[in-house]
């Protein structure tokens, strides 16, 4: 039985240009055969003898769409963790959430690209140590439908926490961790709004409104620079007058070119857009 099939350079390019075009993830000429791979994968379980032919099915048939989510869900990176860049979000928290709470506001917080959910329950429990869980509205979103159930369900497996990312003292009241599972707070579970969002997609991100922090970290380095900043850009436009956007520490905005300011506060930096 083959068990992989051949993907040629020809074969490649387009399908580099789909996935860039549907999901945004970019692939060099090195990774022609991890893509391979991935491919050889999903087209042989539907029956397909060669990726061309399963390119021409996602690319024009009715059902195509169906097969790019399954694909999306094989192909997007959902390495995550427990407390990861910490500082970062206890500053962001303390210097623009807190302040907008104690001055009668309901700030929105939207984790995206949340992967299993990590990052966003990180931060309802830094809301939740602050008194902060039910004045903040949080919002998580993710392109693969796979990894939103896992976030969903709050149980992850020992990965989840990291010995470069050691759990805090207050971590004990809200994960229940056993050797083979950490298991998430219900009460940080409900307080989240989990949604399936593609970032190339204007209207669906505009369509969750404004924020006034929107975490996005350790995604751009996934995208071709024109992508990353169409991306950029639709996140800009959901942030208030004020907002900030938080990107990984290994990342930068300064090369792509953008609207916001790079502030440094605390010790860490974040991108900020202009008050009006």
């Amino acid at each position: 039985m083959t068990s992989r099939l051949p993907i040629s350079p020809q074969v490649f390019a387009i399908f580099t240009a789909l996935i860039t075009e549907k999901i945004g993830i970019h692939y060099d000429a090195g990774d022609r055969e991890l893509l391979g791979d991935k491919l050889s994968v999903r087209a042989l379980e539907l029956g397909f003898d060669s990726l061309l032919d399963y390119y021409y099915f996602l690319r024009y048939d009715p059902a195509g769409g169906a097969e790019i989510d399954a694909l999306t869900d094989a192909l997007v990176v959902s390495e995550t963790y427990f407390f990861r860049e910490l500082a970062q979000l206890e500053v962001t928290i303390a210097e623009f959430i807190a302040p907008r709470v104690a001055a009668g506001e309901r700030p929105r917080i939207w984790s995206a690209a949340c992967a299993s959910g990590e990052e966003p329950l990180t931060i309802a429990m830094l809301l939740a140590e602050r008194g902060l869980l039910d004045k903040v509205e949080l919002v998580a979103s993710d392109i693969s439908a796979r990894a939103l159930a896992r976030a969903r369900a709050g149980v992850f497996g020992p990965r989840a926490l990291r010995s470069n990312a050691p759990p805090p003292a207050f971590a004990a009241r809200w994960l229940q961790v056993a050797p083979d599972r950490v298991t998430v707070s219900a009460e940080l579970q409900r307080a989240i709004d989990w949604r399936r969002i593609n970032l190339l997609d204007a209207t669906e991100v505009a369509a969750l409104g404004q924020f006034d922090v929107i975490v996005c970290r350790n995604v751009l380095i996934y995208f071709h620079d024109n992508t990353a900043r169409w991306v950029v850009s639709n996140l800009s436009g959901a942030l208030v007058a004020g907002g900030v956007l938080l990107v990984g520490v290994s990342e930068s905005l300064l090369r792509l070119g953008t609207a916001l300011s790079c502030e440094e506060r605390g010790g860490v930096f974040v991108y900020r857009k202009a008050e009006r």
